[in-house]
């Protein structure tokens, strides 16, 4: 079994066309062929099987490509590690991070890493809460930034960087909008702008506010910060956002106000895998973090 042979058969699977699979490796189509024709030989099974002009997997081709997937990041994983021990200084570090965090905490961090390491490369990949830490397990990411940082993973290690307290973000012509703080009571019978369902910081705003007593009206959502504020901006409703998201000024037709009760926080911080070394430029990296937020709380 030879590692061309496994790129070739995750090609086509993945595009279900050979001939396609073969002009985006620039190889001919009957060498595709012929490689994945000596893989099911060796394996004694059919990997795929014919619909037309196209080729499906077959049961057990699926099964064949999941832990081809796995063992090619390994593979993968395993290169880069012997390229960054060689030269720490020059790796490419793929890092994750929430819409929460885009705007202030990840550019303020990857500019102080870069005076000091400027050939060090990045990948950024931004998604959801759930898929963050699974990206982290599953090698697609090398670490990530989150809030909150996860306790009970046991796959996961999470350093807690900072943490902060969420506002309520109201309209201006709110009633309550001239108050210097609030109750999250005060708001049982507004309607909220909110995450979707299962975003993480939804289950914060939700709990937040069955902890004060009820169970708030969702009329609206967005699945990113600017369209909550936005939203909060025309009028449509009220929603708390945590203090990093509006770093030095808060939206038009808006007022940021403190929760007194109940105290709503969360905890930011940066994960790494628990059950394996991460590279060389990756350690680099993830103790410049820990260092730069311990500075800013000592200027704090």
């Amino acid at each position: 079994m030879e590692l061309r042979q496994l790129r070739y058969f995750m090609e086509v699977a993945e595009r279900e066309h050979v001939s396609e699979a073969a002009e985006h490796l620039h190889v001919a189509q009957s060498a595709i062929s012929r490689q994945i024709a000596n893989l099911e030989g060796e394996l004694g099974v059919s990997l795929f099987e014919r619909e037309g002009r196209n080729v499906k997997l077959t049961p057990i081709g699926k099964i064949f490509l999941k832990h081809t997937k796995t063992a090619m990041k390994a593979i993968e994983y395993a290169k880069k590690q012997i390229d960054e021990y060689l030269d720490p200084e020059r790796g490419t570090i793929r890092i994750g991070f929430p819409t929460s965090l885009a705007s202030q905490l990840l550019p303020n961090v990857i500019s102080a890493f870069k005076e000091k390491h400027p050939n060090v490369a990045f990948q950024l990949r931004q998604g959801s809460y759930k898929f963050l830490i699974e990206a982290v397990k599953n090698r697609e990411i090398d670490l990530a930034f989150l809030g909150p940082v996860p306790k009970n993973d046991p796959d996961i290690a999470g350093n807690i960087l900072f943490t902060e307290n969420f506002s309520a973000l109201l309209p201006t012509s709110h009633p309550l909008s001239k108050r210097s703080s609030l109750n999250l009571s005060d708001l049982r019978t507004d309607a909220f702008v909110l995450f979707p369902y299962g975003y993480v910081l939804h289950k914060i705003a939700v709990d937040a506010c069955k902890q004060a007593g009820f169970t708030p009206k969702i009329l609206s959502e967005g699945e990113d910060l600017d369209a909550i504020k936005g939203l909060v901006s025309a009028g449509i409703g009220v929603t708390i956002l945590p203090e990093s998201t509006f770093y030095e000024t808060t939206p038009r037709f808006t007022v940021k106000i403190p929760i007194e009760t109940p105290q709503v926080r969360r905890s930011v911080g940066i994960i790494i895998p628990k059950n394996r070394d991460i590279a060389p430029s990756e350690k680099v990296f993830y103790q410049f973090v820990k260092e730069f937020f311990s500075m800013l709380e000592q200027y704090q």
